[in-house]
């Protein structure tokens, strides 16, 4: 879904030796910090994309090629090919011989962002960026460390595995910050992230292209909490309210197929797998990491799948096969301190379940006023799909299903 991404970083320079394997630049997409991996033997001959500039996907950043060949020459043969692609209306496909060979990187997902080396004539530690920066937040002296990665090199695994008092740790606790006082107007600037770009590109159109309309329900909360207590006493692993709601909701999902569609401008689909989304928020903005065949999974299943994912996208090593093919989308606030709010729908789907947080509050059972704790769900849903009968009877199918969680096991 990419239509550009932002060079973060330079690793390498013009006139480096490279061989194939070594990690040219750091790429930044709209979901992630990517490595780009070199393929071939060769020397930078040129770079075309300066740190934190934006090139579209397919344009050249970099040229690798044997010493000594001429780059504008190179350049020249691409423009130039380029030229006759675009202007022509039959592509040649037989490749064209040239005496150089020309090798242009573009980039490739990867693992997420680890090393590289850094040194100066001011401090000969080798460490990566990502081991720096760790070191920098917890306070810890890279002198004290011993490197595990290639020539000594301390890499992300040597911060995360330190043992020692951070050295500025009683630093940290006697400073006292006063309060900035502003005597003059002022602003900061910040570019915009590809990630922000894309959150409003796909929502904005979302908005604006699906009728929204809203459905609110109160849930009775009391007999989900005792069942989550019970279930967590003999599970391995912590089962949550989100967890309890997202099992629910695939549950319902299959009772409720039109809540699971997508409309695909000429065409309604309506799918017969479950595949849910769980926003989850991070510094940069808002990913949503997918469940995949979320009703057939158990419990436990779900909630130790949901952790991995939700960490995994906070340390930028979300995949696309993570984030991609949601047939409904879940987004919680309710730890948070929020009792209630609307989302957006999550584009191709269409509904979103806005889960609030639970609140005690006073309720009438039995005809009498007795303690009770509440929750509140808001479901978004596309009118060119749902209409207001079809998600009120989803949600009243979710209702009785987490008011008596034991009904979402069966």
């Amino acid at each position: 879904t990419m239509e550009e991404g932002v060079i973060a970083s330079w690793l390498k320079k013009v006139g480096d030796e490279i061989k194939s394997g070594d990690i040219l630049a750091e790429v930044e997409t709209d979901k992630a910090t990517m490595e780009l991996e070199s393929y071939d033997d060769g020397v930078l001959l040129h770079i075309g994309v300066k740190d934190g500039d934006s090139v579209p996907v397919d344009g050249v950043i970099a040229i690798i090629g044997e010493k000594g060949e001429d780059v504008n020459e190179i350049l020249k043969d691409i423009e130039n090919d380029t030229s006759s692609v675009d202007n022509s209306e039959e592509v040649n496909e037989t490749p064209v011989e040239k005496e150089i060979e020309v090798k242009v990187e573009t980039p490739a997902p990867a693992p997420a962002p680890e090393e590289k080396n850094i040194s100066s004539d001011d401090e000969r530690i080798k460490a990566s960026p990502l081991a720096k920066k760790l070191a920098d937040e917890k306070g810890i002296d890279l002198s004290n460390i011993s490197g595990s990665g290639d020539g000594g090199r301390i890499i992300r695994k040597d911060i995360e595995e330190y043992k020692g008092i951070p050295a500025k740790t009683a630093e940290v606790q006697k400073e006292i910050k006063l309060p900035q006082i502003h005597s003059e107007e002022s602003f900061e600037e910040i570019p915009v992230t590809q990630m922000r770009k894309t959150i409003s590109k796909r929502l904005a159109e979302s908005k604006f292209s699906a009728p929204h309309f809203y459905l609110t329900m109160e849930i009775d909360m009391d007999n989900c909490i005792e069942g989550r207590k019970k279930i967590n006493e003999s599970s391995e692993v912590k089962i949550s309210f989100n967890d309890i709601i997202l099992k629910a909701c695939a549950v319902a999902l299959r009772k409720h197929p039109m809540v699971n569609s997508s409309y695909l401008t000429d065409k309604i689909r309506i799918n017969h797998h479950v595949h849910i989304g769980v926003a989850v928020a991070v510094d940069e903005g808002l990913l949503v990491p997918v469940i995949r065949f979320a009703d057939n999974k158990s419990l436990s299943h779900i909630s130790a799948e949901v952790k991995s994912l939700a960490k995994r996208a906070k340390d930028k090593q979300l995949q696309p096969s993570d984030w991609e093919g949601n047939t409904f989308t879940i987004s919680n606030l309710g730890m948070f301190g929020i009792s209630e709010f609307t989302a957006i729908i999550n584009p191709n789907d269409s509904c979103i379940l806005a889960v609030g947080g639970i609140k005690s509050t006073p309720v009438v059972k039995n005809g009498e006023i007795v303690p009770g704790n509440i929750m509140k769900l808001t479901l978004s849903c596309d009118h060119r799909l749902v209409d207001g009968a079809t998600g009120a009877a989803f949600l009243q199918t979710l209702k009785e299903l987490i008011e008596d969680p034991i009904k979402i096991l069966v």
